[in-house]
This record gives C-alpha cells, sequence and structure tokens, in this order.
C-alpha cells in the first residue's frame, strides 16, 4: 500500500479492506511507519515510536475486530501501555526511563478494538497547557504552518492525524484539549458526555476531563467513541440504545449561534465567520438559527472556581507518582508554569474544593436549562487560529484558545469541533457544536449533515 493509497482512506475504510482481505494488516501498518518516518522529522509529533512491535501485532489482530490493522497513536499522556515508556512531557519520567506494568483500560480497550499502535505523540508537560511545545521534546509543528502551533494539549495527535500519519488517534480533554488542537490542525475532535466514554484510570471527582480521540472523519469519530462506550459509576451519562451514527438525519433543530467569547477574549475575524457561516449552512438545511447561548458560560464565578479546579488536578498529578516512583513530582521535576499550577493546588482545603465543585453543580444546572428550549449551540471553536511557536509561551494567549471550549468542561455536555473554517491565510478554523447532556446522537447526526453539506476529506496540509 502506498502513502496515496493509503491517505485516501479513514479508519473505517482501512478496516473495511482488512475484513474483506483485500489487504493485509502488515501492509497497512508499513504504510503508516513509512509515512511517520518521512514527516516526524519536520513535525515533531512523536515522542516514542514501537515499530516492531506493531509489526508483530499484525499477526495477531482479529480479521473481524471492528478496526482490524489500523495505525493508531496514543498521546504521551494516559492512555498508557505494559512496557512501553510513559513520560507525560516530564523529564524525571524520561530519565527514570518509567514503564507502566499494566495497561490502561483505554489503552486495553484500544487494543480490543483491532487497533494497532505504533507509538505516542507530543503533549505538553501534564498536559496542562494550550500548546504542544514543552522543555523535554521541544515543540511539535502544525502541518498547515510549521511555524506555528497544532494547539494543545492533544497537538501531537491533531498534527499527526492531518499529517496523514494515522487516520485516528488518542487524545484527552479537561479544558479544549481535543477541541482545541483538533480546530487549529483542521480535523475533528469530539468530547462526548461526561461519564459516557472508557477513562484509562477512576474519574477524577473534578469531573472536567474525558478521553476520546481526533480523526479525519465523523464517522470515524462516532464509531470509535460508541466502541469505547461504559456507563462511569461516578458520572453516569444516559445510556446508548444504539452507536452513534453519522448518517442520521437529524430533526428540525433549533438551534443558538454565538461568536462572542465567553471569557472576554477578542475573537479573530476568521473564527467568527467559520462559525457564522456554519449556522447559515445549518438554516439552509431547514433549522431554525437564532442569537443565542447560555449566559452562565460567561460567568466569571465559573471561570475561576474552573481554574481552581485544573489547579487541583495538575496537584493530584504530581502527588500521584509517590507510589510509582516513590515521591511526588516536585519544583525540581517541573517547568516552572506547571509547578506554578501544581502549587495552586496544593494550597487549596478540602473544604475550599468541596464548595467549588458544589457552586459549580448549581452553574451546570443553570446552563443545562438553556437546552431547555434549544438543542444546539455552535461557536467558534478557539477565539483565534494557531498561534506563532513561543507566543504561548511568553505572552498570556491561553485564553484564546480555550475561550469557548472550557465552559463545556465545567458541565460535561458533548461538543464536537468539525474542519469547517477555511480563511485565505491557510490556517484552519473550527467550529464548535455543543449538544444537551447526553445528547452525544444529536450533535453526530448534525456533524455528519454538515460533512456532507460541505465535505472536508479533500483539505489537506500543502506539502505534506
Amino acid at each position: 500500500m502506498t502513502f496515496d493509497e493509503y491517505r485516501e482512506y479513514d479508519a473505517t475504510g482501512l478496516a473495511e479492506l482488512v475484513r474483506a482481505g483485500e489487504i493485509h494488516p502488515r501492509d497497512v501498518v508499513d504504510a503508516a511507519i513509512q509515512r511517520a518516518e518521512a514527516v516526524d522529522p519536520r513535525l515533531g509529533a512523536l515522542v516514542h515510536t514501537q515499530f516492531e512491535r506493531a509489526r508483530e501485532d499484525c499477526g495477531r489482530v482479529d480479521r473481524n475486530a471492528p478496526f482490524a490493522g489500523v495505525p493508531f497513536l496514543f498521546k504521551d499522556y494516559l492512555g498508557w501501555e505494559a512496557g512501553e515508556p510513559y513520560r507525560m512531557g516530564v523529564r524525571t519520567l524520561r530519565d527514570l526511563d518509567y514503564r507502566p506494568t499494566s495497561d490502561s483500560a483505554y489503552a486495553a480497550r484500544i487494543r480490543a478494538l483491532g487497533f494497532i499502535p505504533i507509538g505516542r505523540t507530543n503533549t505538553p508537560e501534564m498536559a496542562l497547557m494550550g500548546t504542544t511545545e514543552p522543555q523535554l521534546w521541544g515543540p511539535t509543528h502544525n502541518p498547515w504552518d510549521t511555524s506555528r502551533t497544532p494547539g494543545g494539549s492533544s497537538g501531537g495527535s491533531a498534527a499527526a492525524v492531518a499529517a496523514g500519519v494515522v487516520p485516528v488517534a488518542h487524545a484527552t480533554d479537561v479544558s479544549g484539549s481535543i477541541r482545541i488542537p483538533a480546530a487549529m490542525c483542521g480535523v475533528v475532535g469530539l468530547k462526548p458526555t461526561r461519564g459516557r466514554v472508557i477513562v484509562s484510570a477512576a474519574d477524577s471527582a473534578v469531573g472536567m476531563g474525558v478521553e476520546g480521540v481526533v480523526s479525519r472523519s465523523v464517522r470515524d469519530t462516532a464509531a470509535v467513541v460508541s466502541q469505547m462506550s461504559v456507563r462511569s459509576p461516578w458520572w453516569p451519562a444516559p445510556a446508548w440504545d444504539e452507536p452513534l451514527d453519522p448518517g442520521r438525519e437529524p430533526p428540525r433543530l433549533r438551534i443558538g449561534v454565538w461568536t462572542a467569547s465567553f471569557n472576554g477574549s477578542p475573537v479573530d475575524a476568521g473564527c467568527e465567520r467559520a462559525a457564522e457561516h456554519a449556522a447559515g449552512l445549518l438554516e439552509q438545511v431547514g433549522h431554525v438559527v437564532e442569537r443565542s447561548a447560555p449566559d452562565v458560560y460567561s460567568s466569571e464565578e465559573l471561570w475561576a472556581h474552573a481554574r481552581t479546579c485544573l489547579a487541583v488536578v495538575a496537584a493530584a498529578e504530581a502527588m500521584s507518582w509517590s507510589e510509582r516512583i516513590g515521591r511526588p513530582l516536585g519544583e525540581d521535576d517541573l517547568e516552572p508554569r506547571t509547578w506554578s499550577m501544581v502549587e495552586a493546588g496544593l494550597a487549596v482545603s478540602a473544604h475550599e474544593l468541596h464548595a467549588t465543585l458544589g457552586r459549580l453543580h448549581e452553574i451546570s444546572a443553570q446552563a443545562h436549562g438553556w437546552w431547555d428550549d434549544h438543542d444546539v449551540l455552535v461557536t467558534p471553536t478557539t477565539a483565534a487560529p494557531a498561534s506563532t511557536l513561543g507566543e504561548y509561551l511568553t505572552k498570556y494567549v491561553s485564553g484564546l484558545g480555550s475561550a469557548f471550549t472550557r465552559p463545556v468542561n465545567v458541565t460535561g455536555q458533548p461538543a464536537v469541533s468539525l474542519p469547517l473554517g477555511w480563511p485565505a491565510d491557510g490556517l484552519p478554523r473550527g467550529v464548535q457544536l455543543v449538544g444537551p447532556y447526553g445528547g452525544d446522537q444529536v450533535l453526530v447526526s448534525l456533524a455528519g449533515q454538515l460533512e456532507r453539506a460541505e465535505p472536508w476529506a479533500h483539505r489537506r496540509p500543502p506539502n505534506w
């Protein structure tokens, strides 16, 4: 299989070829490996490769598995595999050559689906930044413009998918980290409803984080997320009666569109036009579109409490390493920005966290009330396109990335970023669709409808 042949198929298409016996998994994996070796010196997306193990896995794959023989990349945050290096962008873990002794629940499920992992992708340290520029590995480059970031924290995965290394890759999202890099790299990124998809470890009490994938097609994202579904005992989302189906035509929906950022950040004209364009497409196919959004998404209290929760997550992550390496990760192990978040989290008392979570649940209930009269919210995914590498680290631009995404992590609702903005500057802009709690099928149906109305499969980074 040549690369030109390989890149014409999404993960679903490749698995169909393998199941039909038209191609051997080894041919597919070899095409992915050749692609990775050719482009990663320019891209900087991979921090670990396991090519020989992947070739050996080809002989063991069940050809009847849903994604038999399809190459896959794990983000180097969560999704750990037994015996493979796991670093999270942390220098100390690299120096210790830390390797887990068992697969995470997420990784075990990915392998059971027939995917063949070929490596791990770059991420900011502990997946805490909106750009993928860790000191440990250096930057991942956006294939649409290598002087720019692919976003974060799943930037390595999104860049690898956009550059055609794999059709689908692991991603995580605690403040927009699936949707932001999807938007900046021109791919699809779905944050499922909280508690609906299997996670690598026990769900955080904060409840803002999920795992998922980035991909090039809505059907791939829908199929993988469906196969990863689980009823969380911590956050029980409504059950799915059947797999997500992007081919199902949605009913006539009432859709709110909003282009002013929820945190007061200025919004780039290209990002705004992308959302307006998507709203126009939805109106053309028969949906009711109006100017509206949940007021509470712009609440200063929501944003302040969310920052507290993110700091607590950082502190909990750093402290959790005591059992694995014999001590927590401290100031000498971490980048200054990471350590400042850890320190902020350590300063939060149990009483303060309890009060914060209680208030966020009340705020979430207010947000959910907007969906009593609406079906979907449409916004830009980000307030700005991909920034120049280094800019995020020297200026405060993080709010531009999460300006539309973070409130949805607080409320636990599903949201998807679609590559529907393609201005003349050559930098993709994403459009975010937000659904009601448990309304993943509504989003996937609408995303499929937009993909059919204005396909993006032919759009690829130039010179890649």
